[in-house]
């Protein structure tokens, strides 16, 4: 999950589990499908692998392959057209032994380099092990998509798929099928619309799924020979020649990512952990807007209202240079280091503080031959690591997952161009939400409404920053306020001892 804080041979083997998996075998999905239903899929689904008439149809080539479970498609009966997610066979053993190697690593961290990371653990472990668990993620998945609707902010901008109760167990989830482009799609995504005034991409708000262009051929092969996909591919929006795209702006898509992750954070306290490019889609709306999807709702954390109240104010203190605050914020929890945390929580270099700590880790490492400088480099990232975790009994846990949702975020824009100011954004939604928490005392939000006021005044600088940043991209001189953040991270974190020598969707 942060395998940046390992060596880079570590760091090379880990990319690796980002790659697409291989398959289960299609009489391995029947087997589990059976198990869990009682069932066979036929009977589950109603559909038909002979053509019979009045049945639906399904896909035994997955469309889609991870490590923990792979996603067939399929049209009902009925209609409908549906991702079926089925778990892998062997996860449930295997995730236990990663598990326990897990625990092992950790253990031998806390003992023989004296770095508190097993108190973490069970914690991590816990979350991890509800991944496998397909009923769970519906109910994430539901529960989200309340949460989304029900604001006025965020309605309209970001889509949560319906999932199908009755079909969905522990180990197979049925979903609404959502026909989208992948995030890092930059040139699909800001193409030129070729899809026809005031409509919109298939199955997008109320577009229906156009069957005019359907390429449906019931497959005469046995299982696992290869078949052909039976999905019709509605590329009928790209042009004659291909190569439309959906005319959106990438500032609106990243803005509308931004707004969501923030709220999810500092207003709702749930939080999705895994917003890598593969579980967000993006489609066009009738009325021209981009509409950011999010999938795979496995991996959550819930955030204890005190904790959240804490880390909002913790942002809110970092963008305005409230180093008391900070710290208190900080020594709270257990962390002795707030300038190195701080630097961890904003993914840049926090130079508002007293630096003096931080500089007396990285100093000493010139002068010196390459393996006394790695040795060096190990000896001051375990310092840092010590001075950041502190007293694991005091350090939230939750800090785990946010960082791991922020540097994915962070990742996510600097890929797309860097088009938003992500801190900007991530600092409002903090204060906002000291002002809208219907958590908080009535009396203290009406306190920190003026504050808030101000706040977004404050903020004004951080657009500086960042408009800087745009004008040197524009020239060609950068490539934007986050890559000119991650090189300075870089820079920092080399002095800790961290090689930060990859990108963040490559582990």
């Amino acid at each position: 999950m942060q395998s940046a804080v390992l060596p880079p041979q570590f760091q090379k083997m880990f990319a690796r589990m980002f790659d697409d998996a291989p398959q289960n075998s299609w009489a391995e999905v029947e087997r589990v499908v059976r198990e869990d239903f009682g069932r066979s899929v036929e009977e589950v689904f109603g559909v038909s692998f002979a053509g019979e008439a009045g049945k639906g149809v399904m896909e035994r080539t997955a469309r889609a392959s991870a490590s923990v479970a792979q996603v067939h498609w399929a049209r009902l009966a009925d209609g409908r057209e549906v991702a079926v997610k089925v778990q892998k066979k062997e996860i449930a053993q295997q995730v236990g032994w990663d598990l326990w190697a897990f625990k092992v690593v950790s253990r031998i961290y806390t003992w023989w380099f004296d770095i508190p990371m097993y108190n973490l653990v069970p914690y991590i472990t816990e979350r991890l092990m509800l991944e496998t668990d397909f009923q769970n993620e519906a109910s994430n998945s539901e529960r989200m998509k309340g949460l989304v609707e029900g604001d006025s902010r965020l309605a309209g901008r970001v889509y949560i798929p319906k999932v199908y109760r009755d079909l969905t167990t522990k180990r197979v989830m049925t979903a609404e099928w959502i026909e989208g482009v992948r995030l890092w799609d930059k040139d699909t995504i800001t193409g030129t619309w070729r899809g026809g005034w005031r409509n919109g991409t298939p199955g997008c708000r109320g577009q229906p799924l156009d069957r005019a262009d359907e390429r449906v051929r019931l497959p005469s092969l046995q299982p696992g020979d290869g078949e052909e996909h039976l999905k019709p591919e509605r590329n009928a929006w790209r042009g004659a020649n291909g190569k439309g795209g959906l005319g959106l702006s990438l500032k609106d898509v990243m803005g509308s990512m931004c707004d969501l992750f923030a709220a999810q954070i500092f207003l709702w306290g749930f939080l999705h952990c895994d917003p890598h490019p593969g579980n967000l889609f993006v489609r066009r709306t009738p009325s021209g807007q981009a509409e950011l999807v999010l999938i795979d709702h496995g991996l959550y954390i819930s955030l204890r209202p005190e904790f959240r109240h804490e880390y909002a104010l913790l942002w809110k203190s970092l963008l305005t240079f409230d180093n008391k605050t900070i710290a208190d914020v900080v020594k709270n929890w257990g962390i002795k280091s707030p300038d190195i945390f701080a630097s961890a929580t904003l993914m840049r270099p926090y130079s508002g503080g007293d630096q003096q700590t931080a500089q007396s880790i990285r100093g000493g490492l010139s002068g010196k031959d390459e393996q006394e400088r790695a040795y060096e480099m190990q000896q001051k990232m375990r310092k840092g690591a010590k001075k950041i975790l502190g007293d694991g009994t005091k350090l939230p846990q939750e800090l785990i997952f946010i960082g791991r949702n922020l540097r994915i975020v962070q990742g996510n824009n600097q890929f797309l161009g860097s088009p938003v100011n992500r801190i900007k954004i991530t600092g409002n939604w903090a204060s906002l939400a000291l002002v809208e928490s219907a958590d908080l005392p009535l009396q203290q939000r009406i306190w920190n409404l003026p504050r808030h006021l101000v706040f977004k005044v404050v903020l004004f600088g951080s657009d500086l920053v960042f408009w800087w940043s745009r004008i040197k991209q524009i020239l060609g001189f950068g490539k934007g306020m986050e890559d000119d953040l991650e090189r300075q991270m870089k820079t920092m974190a080399k002095g800790f001892g961290v090689e930060l020598n990859h990108n963040v969707f490559e582990g």
